[in-house]
Formats: C-alpha cells, structure tokens, sequence
C-alpha cells in the first residue's frame, strides 16, 4: 500500500511512500530491543554529545527540512524555520541537564541506606500529528533518548517525508542504528504496535478520539502512555487589560500555524466594558493578516494542511452563525488552488454552538462576552479540554488569582501560550494526562526504582 502526500497550498500530490511491511516493522522492533541494550549502557556524558550532534545535524539541514514541512503541510516558511532551531533547543536542553534530572534521589525521611534511581523503560512508540512535524517529535524523543531509551515513530501520513528526514537526521548524527526509528504504516496498524510487547511505553500528540483509542489500547497492554490531546485555549481579557496589547497578542495566537495548533488561542472571553473596543482592535488585526504561498516571506497565515479540516471547519463556522454567531471578518473558504481559509472572527458566540464547545482547527477566533471575572473564568472552564489558557490584566494579583482558578495545564498573563523545554507542557481533562518537558517530561520515560540496602 502507497502512502502520499500533498501539498496544502496547491493540492497536488508531492510523493508517494510505500508503507512498511509486516517484515520490516518486525524488524525495526528486534532492532529497537537490541539497541536499548546498548543505549542504555552508555553513559550520559556519550548520550550527551548524540544529542548535541543531532541539533548540529538539524541546523545544517534547517533550510531544507523547513522547506519541506511547508510543503507538506503548509506552514509559511519563516515558522517552519523557528519550529527546526526550537528542536535544536530541545536537544541541547537535555543534552545538558539529564543527568541531574535523574539522578538518585534519597527522598526527605527515607531509611537509611535507601535510595530512587531512575531506569529507562525500552523502546517508546510515538505516534505523532502532522502541524508541527519536527517539534512534536523531538520534544518526545529528546528527554526519552536522553533517559536511555530507544524510539519508534509513527507520523502522521501526510508529512511523511518529514518523518523520513527526521530519521535521517538522527542516523546523520551517528546514533546507533535502531535508537531511532521511522516507520512507515497507516494509522489502522498502530494498534499492533501498541500490543507489541517488545514496545514498553506510548506517547500521542493528535486529536482527543485518537487519543482515547490509543490511550485505551495501551491501558489493556498495560504499558505507560503520554497524552497530549486537542485544546479550546481560553483566552480572558478582564476591564483593566491593555486591550492594544491584548489584541495583538490574541490575533497572533489565533493564527498561528493557520490556527492548527493544540495550544493557539481560540476562545476570547471579554468582560463587557472592553468587549467593544477588544473585539473592533481584534478583528481589525485579524483581518490584516495576510494569507497566501508559504514559500512567500511575506505571507503570515498559510493554507490548512487538508481539504477535509477545511470543510470541518467551515461546518463549523457555519454552524454557529446559523444559531446567532456573527462573522466579523472572514468566514468563507478562499478561491483558487489549495485549502486557504479566510483568518475569521465571530462575536455573539455562546453556549449551544460550535464555535463555543468545539475545537475550532483553524483561523477561526470566537468572542464570548460576560459581565465580570467570576463569570469569565466560569465559562473558560465550561469546556471538555484543559491545555492551555491566558488572562489580560495590568494586575500581577489578580492574574494569579485568575490562574490559580483555571482548569489548564499552563496559564499565561498577558501573552500567548507556548511551550518551552525547560516547562512541564500537557493538559488535563480531554485534553490529555501526562506531561512532555521539563524534568517532568523525562520522568515520564523511566522506571523510579526504590533500593534499600540492609
């Protein structure tokens, strides 16, 4: 069975892929085994300088895998660059710091000659969305290599060559062969990876029903698994906001990656007494962004990487104006070649629409208006997902005091939500359990073992 790809900004189909057999992933699993025997071994000082080779790998290569993202998915070229040296942060991030993270613990009143040492687990299966095809993967694969694990990846279909490269660039690095691995099969295999028993551990980056499948199929192997799922960021603009401010940071967040991103801003809740003047600065800048070829440097919101988000997501837009949503600025798909959609703002948005509930997976903002604080973070945690969130408000107390009441994983004050290598990044709720990042992104890949020594 052939796997293509297509490029979002013109439709036409770029590559196709044959998909491994049942003999080559059996293969790669052997290898992934064998090759943990001897990862493991080495010392973090040598699984030290792998990581930094890979990031000297993925700069010299930036140029052509940045380009190659855009045209597999449709980032606008400049954002595909930023995404490569961020995973080049992530590297050398753990490069430097694995080895205090996990080193033995004697945990505050612990017997005597006890102590926590922390083992990795073996091969981990990653199975990987399409929006950030570098990003989400060396985020994973950076603390769980470092920990002394090997990885599988399965990517998403459509960014294929991605994949492919990314491959490459651990193999250009000179890491062992089998501690990374591509694998190139369809979605309705994965399944049987997951039950594999030589695979110890799962992490998922993808939509919250790929998620649950994936997280229930792990549960009955009864393997580890890390979830990072879909997101509704709520984003609250409170009566003393820099509403300048607040706006620009709004309409950046919506827009990011087209608006195909777990943690983009997506839901704008705005206390009455600013809601006209935020929503007119908001939609203004939404509206000025300019769409078009990602190869453009000039251009700031590219295609949708799929002709079916496209249509999902004006069902949506549609959807919600049918029930009182009213559309600001966009709100029709573009003419022409590709999967353009226009950047859009709805305001009147409430309970009972889409644009309210839903994942909006796309340049598509929703602005909710309420009367005060209290009902502003009542309707921001009215929502099945918890990934992320921001408050607007010239008072450092009373951004805390909002954050503190936010059901998210990450809070933001005045400005946009992101991750970082050296934050714990993940949601709860719907939107997944498990953290990626941070020191508590690496101990999600090992086993804490307890030692008592008589």
């Amino acid at each position: 069975m052939a796997i293509a790809t297509v490029n979002p900004a013109t439709g036409r189909r770029i590559r196709s892929y044959r998909e491994h057999s049942r003999r080559e992933m059996d293969s790669a699993l052997a290898r992934a085994g064998t090759a943990f025997g001897a990862w493991r071994a080495r010392s973090f000082a040598d699984r030290s300088r792998a990581l930094r080779s890979v990031a000297a790998v993925l700069r010299r290569r930036a140029p052509a895998l940045a380009r190659l993202a855009t045209d597999e998915m449709g980032k606008p070229l400049a954002e595909a660059l930023a995404e490569v040296q961020k995973c080049c942060l992530a590297c050398e991030y753990y490069a430097r710091h694995a080895r205090a993270f996990l080193s033995d613990e004697r945990p505050p009143g612990s017997p005597g000659r006890s102590r926590v040492v922390f083992e990795p687990m073996g091969p981990v299966l990653a199975v990987m969305p399409w929006n950030f095809p570098y990003w989400q993967v060396f985020r994973a694969a950076a603390p769980a290599l470092m920990a002394g694990n090997t990885m599988l990846l399965k990517h998403a279909s459509g960014v294929t060559g991605c994949a492919k490269a990314i491959g490459e660039v651990f193999a250009g690095a000179g890491l062992p062969k089998g501690v990374f691995q591509t694998l190139v099969i369809a979605s309705g295999r994965v399944a049987g990876l997951v039950a594999d028993p030589r695979v110890k551990a799962v992490t998922l980056t993808g939509s919250t029903q790929a998620g649950r499948a994936v997280a229930a199929q792990a549960g009955a192997a009864m393997k580890k698994g890390v979830f990072e799922l879909g997101g509704s960021d709520a984003y609250i603009v409170l009566a003393d906001a820099d509403i300048d401010r607040a706006a620009e940071v709004c309409a950046f967040s919506r827009l990011i990656n087209a608006g195909q991103s777990c943690i983009s801003a997506k839901r704008f809740i705005v206390v009455r007494s600013v809601a006209r003047a935020f929503t007119e600065k908001f939609a203004a800048r939404v509206a000025a962004r300019r769409v078009g070829d990602p190869l453009d440097p000039s251009t700031q919101v590219g295609p949708l990487a799929r002709g079916d988000l496209r249509e999902e997501l004006h069902r949506q837009v549609r959807a919600s104006v049918r029930r009182g949503a009213k559309v600001l600025t966009g709100g029709q798909p573009l003419p022409g070649p590709g999967y353009y959609y226009a950047p859009t703002v709805l305001s009147g948005v409430r309970k009972g629409m889409p644009a309210y509930a839903e994942e909006l997976f796309g340049p598509v903002g929703a602005v909710i208006t309420v009367r005060g604080e209290g009902e502003a973070v009542r309707v921001a945690n009215d929502s099945e997902f918890g990934l992320g969130a921001a408050v607007f408000t010239r008072n450092r107390r009373t951004a805390e005091r909002v954050a503190s009441r936010l059901e998210a994983g990450a809070v933001f004050a005045n400005d946009f939500v992101r991750s970082d290598p050296s934050l714990p990044f993940g949601g709860v709720k719907q939107s997944g359990y498990g953290r990626e990042l941070g020191r508590q992104g690496i101990l999600e890949f090992v086993n804490p073992k307890s030692l008592w020594m008589a």
